[in-house]
C-alpha cells in the first residue's frame, strides 16, 4: 500500500507538471545537449529536474537551507547524479558546512572522473577548500616568491616613466610609483596600465623619492633635491610642503625614506644631515634623533625606516644594520640581524613583521626574534638591479621598485602561481532574461580576495561560446559603503552594563554619521532565541535591549547565524559587529560549531568584528572569528575609540564582481539547464568555474 501511495503521489505531481507545460518539455527545439538532471523521460527524472530547478533558484536568492532540502529531494529520485551532488556541495559550502560540502564534491568527482573537464575543475576546488582549512593565511610560512610580471618604464622608443624609487599599494589593487628620473608620481593598475600621473605643484616635484600614506589617506612624498616633503590629497592633488632645505631645526637635506606611526606622526630620513626628523600630520616639527651620542654611534648612511608597535626601525646601509628607537627618539638597541648586504627600503607588514630590500634580496624580518626569511630575489643582482623600495599589494603580491632597470617588478607566491585563482560563480539572476546578471568572486588559495580586475580580465561563455555584451557593472573593491549587523550579547554579565551598551551605540552612530555611506541592517539580541530589535527609531534603545532578554542561557551561535543571514543579500563590504563581554558562554556553539560559524561568515564574504564592553578579556573564540574573517576586536573604552573599527568595514577588500550579458540560449520555456562558464586571467595566473541557471518559467 505504501509503495502504491508513493507512485500515486508521483503521478499526481507529474500530472501538474504536464498541466503547466503540456507539450514543451520535449519539444523538438529543446537544447541539443540537455543537462544530466533535465535529461531522461522517466517519472523520477521529471521530479528530480523540478526539484533541482527549485534548489538552484533558492540558492540564487540566498535561501541555502531551502536549496539543500531541494537538492536532497532531487538526489532521492536521481541518486548519484553528479550535477546535483555538485550543487548540494555548493549549498553546504555557503552554509558553512565545509566538510559536508567536500563529501558531496568528492562523490561527484568519482562519477565525473578525474580526467574530464568537470572532474579537473572540481578536483581543483576540492584541493583549494581542503588545503586552506588547515593552512594559516600568513606570509612567513616558508614559501618563496617568484617573478610574475613586470611593468617596464619603456615601451619600445616610448618612455613611460624613469627610475622608480618607491611603491605604495592602493586599496583597489593599483600602486603609486614614485618616478625619480621623470619627476612624477604615476598610478599603475594590476594589468600594468598607467591610470594617473601627478607632477606636484605648478613648478613640479624636485626629484621625488619615497611615498607613504597618512591615517587620513593623505599622501606624503619626499623630494630629495628639494629638501622637503610634499603633502598630497588621497587622489594625488598637491596640498602643501613640510620642511625646507637646510641644516637647521625642522630643515632637511636630501630627504629619502618615510614612515607613519600608529598615531599619524611622520618620520623623515634626513640623509644629508644623518638624522631622522619627526613631524605631526600637518607638518609641525617635533624633534630630530639618531645622531651620534654617548649611547648611539650615529647613522652613517641612513636608508629605510618603518614604525611597528611603538618602535621605529631604521636601516643603515654603511653599517649594514637596523637600529631601534622609541617614538621619542630614544635609542633602544640594534636589531640582531646578521648577513645584511645593503639594506635599503623597510616596510611594516600587517602582521608586524618587516619587509626589507637588501641589495637584490627581499627579506622578511620578525622584529621580536630577528629571524630572517628570504622571500625571493630580483634579477641577478648585477648592474641592472637596484631595489630601492618594496611593499606588499592588496592581492598578496610583492611590488618592487627596481631603480637600475627602470621598471616595477611583481613577485607572487610560488604555490599561488601553481594553483591559480579560486573562482566561484556565486549567484546568477535571470529574472530579466535574456539579460542575465552573474556575481562571482576571485580569491587566492588563502581566501584573500583578488582586487583591481576589469572587464578585460574575464571571459564569460555559455556552452563554450563567448556571451554577447559582457559588461562589468560593479566591482566590490570600488564600493564605498558599509553594511553592518549588530549582534548584542544578552547575558547576565551584560545585563549590568546598560551604560556601556548605550555608549557603544552612541559611538557606533557617531562613526556611521561620519561615513559616506553606511547602514545598520539589523540589531540582533543574542538571547535564548535570537530577536530582531527595532533599531529604526532609536539605535540606543535597540542595543540596550529589554530586561527580559538577558539570560544565563543566551545563545551566541544562533544570534550570529541570524545576524550574518541578514547580510547575505547586502553589498560586498559587510560585517557582523558583536557587542559584548568577550566571554561567549557555555552554550556558545551548541547548535553550530566554531569552525562552521567561521566558514559561514568567510564563505559569504562577511567580516566578524568585536567591541568588548566592561573591560573583560577577549576569548580565544572571538579572536578566532576575527582572524578567520579578516576582522578585529577592540575594547570600547580605548584611548582612540572604536570609530576606526566601524570605518574599517568600508575598507574591507572584496573580490566580488558583477557582470551582465545577453544570453543566446534557448530556454525551453524556462525548464532548460543553461550552462555558464567564467575564466579569469591576470598576468601568468588564471582560474575558472562553471555552473548553470534557469530562465524564468513561461
Amino acid at each position: 500500500m505504501k509503495k502504491q501511495r508513493n507512485n500515486t503521489n508521483k503521478l499526481i505531481f507529474v500530472f501538474f507538471l504536464f498541466l503547466i507545460v503540456p507539450v514543451f518539455l520535449y519539444a523538438q527545439n529543446a537544447p541539443a545537449s540537455p543537462g544530466p538532471v533535465t535529461g531522461g523521460t522517466g517519472i523520477d527524472a521529471l521530479v528530480a529536474a523540478e526539484e533541482f530547478r527549485f534548489g538552484v533558484n533558492a540558492f540564487n536568492r540566498f535561501a541555502y537551507n531551502e536549496a539543500i532540502l531541494a537538492f536532497e529531494r532531487a538526489l532521492s529520485y536521481r541518486p548519484g547524479e553528479p550535477l546535483i551532488l555538485d550543487w548540494l556541495g555548493r549549498a553546504y559550502y555557503r552554509s558553512g558546512f565545509e566538510e559536508t560540502a567536500l563529501r558531496q564534491w568528492r562523490a561527484a568527482l568519482e562519477i565525473y572522473g578525474r580526467g574530464t573537464g568537470m572532474g579537473m575543475m572540481l578536483n581543483s576546488r576540492i584541493e583549494t577548500v581542503a588545503n586552506r582549512r588547515i593552512l594559516l593565511p600568513v606570509v612567513n610560512d616558508g614559501v618563496r616568491y617568484v617573478e610574475s610580471g613586470r611593468f617596464p618604464g619603456r615601451l619600445g622608443d616610448i618612455v613611460l616613466y624613469r627610475q622608480p624609487t618607491s611603491v605604495l599599494p592602493n586599496s583597489d589593487g593599483s600602486v603609486w610609483v614614485v618616478a625619480f628620473g621623470s619627476n612624477e608620481l604615476i598610478r599603475i593598475d594590476v594589468n600594468g596600465v598607467i591610470r594617473d600621473r601627478r607632477r606636484g605643484p605648478l613648478h613640479g616635484f624636485d626629484r621625488p623619492y619615497d611615498i607613504v600614506r597618512g591615517l587620513d589617506g593623505r599622501l606624503y612624498v619626499s623630494e630629495l633635491r628639494g629638501g622637503r616633503v610634499s603633502v598630497l590629497s588621497p587622489d594625488g592633488d598637491w596640498l602643501f610642503y613640510i620642511g625646507s632645505r637646510g641644516v637647521g631645526t625642522g630643515q632637511l637635506v636630501g630627504p629619502q625614506h618615510l614612515t607613519i606611526d600608529e598615531d599619524g606622526y611622520l618620520y623623515v630620513v634626513d640623509f644629508g644631515n644623518r638624522r631622522i626628523s619627526k613631524f605631526d600630520p600637518d607638518g609641525d616639527f617635533i624633534l630630530s634623533f639618531a645622531q651620534r651620542s654617548s649611547v648611539f654611534p650615529g647613522m652613517l648612511s641612513p636608508t629605510g625606516i618603518a614604525a611597528v608597535d611603538g618602535r621605529i626601525f631604521a636601516a643603515d646601509s654603511a653599517s649594514r644594520s637596523i637600529y631601534t628607537f622609541d617614538t621619542n627618539g630614544a635609542f633602544l638597541g640594534r636589531l640582531a640581524v646578521q648577513g645584511l648586504i645593503a639594506p635599503e627600503s623597510l616596510r611594516a607588514l600587517s602582521d608586524g613583521t618587516l619587509l626589507l630590500a637588501d641589495n637584490n634580496r627581499i627579506l622578511q624580518i620578525d622584529v621580536n626574534t630577528a629571524i630572517v626569511h628570504e622571500l625571493g630575489r630580483v634579477g641577478g643582482g648585477g648592474a641592472q638591479t637596484r631595489v630601492t623600495s618594496v611593499d606588499m599589494d592588496k592581492n598578496g603580491s610583492i611590488i618592487i621598485a627596481n631603480f637600475a632597470a627602470s621598471e616595477v617588478t611583481v613577485m607572487t607566491r610560488f604555490d599561488d602561481m601553481a594553483s591559480g585563482f579560486f573562482v566561484q560563480i556565486r549567484n546568477v539572476f535571470s529574472h530579466r532574461f535574456p539579460l542575465v546578471t552573474v556575481e562571482l568572486t576571485v580569491e587566492d588559495r588563502l581566501r584573500r580576495p583578488i582586487v583591481g580586475l576589469d572587464n578585460n580580465n574575464f571571459l564569460i561563455t555559455e556552452n563554450g561560446v563567448p556571451v554577447q555584451n559582457q559588461e562589468l557593472i560593479s566591482a566590490g573593491f570600488r564600493h564605498n559603503g558599509a553594511d553592518i549587523s549588530l549582534l548584542v550579547e544578552r547575558s547576565e554579565v551584560t545585563a549590568a552594563m546598560g551604560i556601556d551598551l548605550t555608549s557603544a551605540a552612541r559611538d557606533i552612530s557617531t562613526a556611521i554619521a561620519g561615513m559616506d555611506s553606511a547602514n545598520i541592517v539589523s540589531v540582533i539580541s543574542a538571547s535564548v532565541q535570537p530577536i530582531r530589535e527595532n533599531h529604526t527609531v532609536s539605535l540606543e534603545n535597540a542595543v540596550r535591549g529589554s530586561a527580559g532578554s538577558f539570560t544565563q542561557r543566551w545563545r551566541f551561535d544562533q544570534g550570529l547565524r541570524l545576524a550574518a543571514s541578514d547580510l547575505l543579500a547586502a553589498p560586498p563590504k559587510r560585517s557582523v559587529v558583536y557587542v559584548g563581554s568577550g566571554d561567549l558562554g557555555e552554550l556558545a556553539f551548541e547548535m553550530y560549531s566554531l569552525s562552521e560559524m567561521a566558514a559561514f561568515l568567510a564563505n559569504n564574504g562577511i567580516v566578524f568584528n568585536a567591541i568588548i564592553i566592561g573591560g573583560g578579556q577577549i576569548s580565544p573564540a572571538v579572536m578566532f572569528l576575527t582572524t578567520e574573517t579578516g576582522g578585529q576586536a577592540m575594547h570600547l573604552f580605548r584611548p582612540r575609540g572604536i570609530g576606526e573599527l566601524i570605518r574599517s568595514v568600508a575598507e574591507i577588500p572584496s573580490g566580488l564582481y558583477s557582470f551582465t550579458f545577453n544570453s543566446q540560449l534557448h530556454t525551453d520555456f524556462g525548464r532548460a539547464w543553461l550552462p555558464l562558464e567564467v575564466e579569469v586571467q591576470l598576468m601568468d595566473r588564471s582560474g575558472r568555474d562553471t555552473t548553470g541557471y534557469f530562465a524564468p518559467l513561461e
